[in-house]
């Protein structure tokens, strides 16, 4: 009685197993270097579908998913199996989990266990000369070339990626895997519009080179200051030492990471002995102008004074000094105007301030000169520039007695010293009258009442204004916006604080304006959204480009004078959009 019952458990088990499915994954090794590759297998006995591998988060697929198939009949039997593979490199060192794959089979999810790899340093592996991958690893080179390390605040300096290769090797595909950013640093790129290859001794050895990129930096504060590696990867054409049936060499396709090693820089504090009380942060190389449209004018009439900074240096990074006037000129807010040209050797050119001046009275009036002091680099010390005095000649209005000092208002020159009291009079008889029963009287009694009427209608109109939800949310929203419009004006000084408030300030305008909330506000939605409702192309991507400008600036410092043209431009924008809408 118990064998039966024994050979019917056994057959029910040998059923039950037949029935099985086994979806497994496997791996090349569980410990393996830095520079080591990792084969990952995932196989499934039975044709499922809808394979689904995991992300490899901490590693680099080199290549795969390759599938591979086996259907074998022996003596009767099938045996049936599917295998996807990867290559994987690691991305640093750690103990990393491959984890779950999935697949499906006849409606049902199948998945794979996880597995911990432990990734060490660099192991030592034994080179062959002739195998490709060695080949590329000695003769493809990313340098990076740093034209000074030890700089001053504000002072450029320049990075030059240069990929180098050996002549018998030829790179056919370069994807940039890690672009390096540039913290505590005002940066600009110079284009490469075309990457020809040249050739450079390097490490005693002639190779091929190529400039990949070109990116000019301005630090922007003291201390030792780290960038980030460039990591590329190059897919390349290796000689195999062999040929075809033409006597022509075959070559092979072989991936490479290259990076061009983390770069330190020391920057030197501008120092504080003999820094002028007019220091706005200029470090380089400078000369001044100031000049008028007009010499000769009525009162009135306009001119316009500009003061223009020329030079080599940071241009963009520091405020131009302040026109002063003589108080009988009127005196409107500066136009900004910028001729600068970006190259690999830093900013050159000149930035404008456009003042417009309208004298009130006739006379001669010196327009004092402007003062701009600067550190200089090359010499190590501090210079003041100064531009010429311009005088201004108001040949008709009324006439007015300056000062000596510009500074003081000026005394104005009247001919007849009580010219404004008048001295002849003209008497009125005062006709006695009676109060009660006068308009006076009726109109001191309709007054209260008419008050009283006001303040009702006034009150229903607030009941109804309070109870309209989406009215009341619509204010609240525009009023925020202005409210962080002001404090991101207040935090001009403060970067962070500054972006941080004006980007609050767009976000409640849209709320606003458009009835958007807060989860909607993706730059590719609100793009949509304005030019769904006919707010013009530059205009929308004016609306957009400020936007990113406030997530560029939580990783990158910004000017002051960057700061206050993000803010005009944002007020700017607002306006016209309301104008539109």
């Amino acid at each position: 009685m118990n064998s039966k019952y024994f050979l019917f458990g056994l057959l029910l088990f040998s059923v039950f197993g037949w029935g099985q499915i086994n979806f497994e994954v496997s791996v090349s090794k569980k410990k393996l270097g830095l520079n080591e590759r990792l084969r990952v297998d995932f196989k499934i006995d039975k044709p499922g579908d809808n394979f689904r591998p995991p992300k490899f988060s901490s590693f680099r697929v080199i290549s795969g998913p390759m599938q591979s198939v086996s259907n074998v009949f022996v003596n009767g039997k099938r045996t049936y199996s599917m295998t996807y593979t990867y290559f994987l490199t690691p991305l640093q060192q750690g103990v990393y989990d491959i984890e779950q794959a999935q697949i499906e089979y006849e409606g049902n999810t199948y998945k794979t266990t996880p597995v911990t790899i432990n990734v060490n340093e660099a192991v030592a592996i034994p080179r062959d000369p002739n195998d490709p991958k060695n080949i590329v690893d000695e003769k493809l080179h990313l340098v990076a070339e740093l034209s000074k390390r030890n700089p001053y605040v504000n002072e450029p300096i320049t990075i030059v990626y240069k990929l180098y290769f050996a002549q018998n090797v030829n790179p056919t595909d370069v994807d940039v895997v890690d672009m390096p950013k540039y913290n505590d640093f005002w940066s600009y790129s110079v284009d490469v519009p075309n990457r020809d290859v040249a050739t450079s001794i390097y490490k005693g050895e002639r190779y091929n080179l190529v400039e990949w990129r070109k990116v000019v930096l301005y630090p922007q504060r003291a201390g030792k200051l780290e960038i980030k590696p460039l990591s590329l990867d190059v897919t390349v054409n290796v000689p195999t030492g062999k040929r075809d049936f033409f006597q022509r060499v075959i070559y092979t396709q072989v991936p490479k990471l290259v990076s061009a090693g983390n770069l330190n820089i020391n920057v030197k504090p501008l120092p504080s002995e003999g820094q002028p009380d007019n220091f706005s942060g200029a470090v380089g190389d400078f000369s001044i102008d100031l000049f008028t449209t007009k010499k000769q004018l009525k009162a009135n009439e306009s001119l316009q004074a500009k003061v223009k900074i020329s030079g080599r240096g940071n241009l963009r990074l520091f405020s131009l000094p302040k026109l002063q006037t003589p108080s009988a000129i009127e005196q409107y807010e500066p136009e900004s105007k910028e001729n600068i040209r970006s190259n690999l050797s830093g900013m050159s050119g000149s930035v404008t301030q456009s003042y417009t001046l309208v004298p009130q009275y006739q006379g001669k009036y010196p327009i004092p000169a402007v003062e701009f002091s600067f550190f200089n680099p090359k010499t190590k010390r501090y210079e003041t520039v100064k531009s010429d005095e311009q005088l201004v000649d108001v040949t008709e209005g009324p006439s007015v007695n300056r000062a000596v000092n510009p500074a003081t208002p000026a005394a104005v020159s009247i001919d007849t010293p009580f010219k404004f009291i008048a001295l002849d009079t003209s008497f009125v008889a005062i006709n006695p009258s009676v109060f009660f029963g006068s308009a006076m009287f009726y109109g001191l009694w309709i007054f209260p009442l008419g008050l009283l009427l006001l303040f009702a209608i006034y009150a229903r109109r607030q009941r109804k204004h309070l109870g309209d939800k989406e009215g009341v949310r619509m204010r609240t929203a525009n009023r925020m916006a202005r409210k962080y419009l002001s404090e991101a004006k207040r935090n001009l000084n403060n970067s962070e604080e500054f972006y941080v408030a004006l980007e609050r300030a767009l976000h409640n305008y849209l709320k606003a304006k458009l009835k958007m909330e807060t989860a909607d506000f993706s730059k590719e939605k609100i793009k949509n959204i304005l030019s769904q409702i006919g707010v013009e192309e530059p205009l929308v991507n004016d609306f957009v480009s400020v936007l990113e400008n406030c997530e560029f600036a939580r990783y990158t410092p910004s000017s002051v004078k960057a700061m206050e043209q993000d803010y005009a431009n944002t007020a700017k924008m607002i306006t016209q959009i309301d104008k539109q809408l």
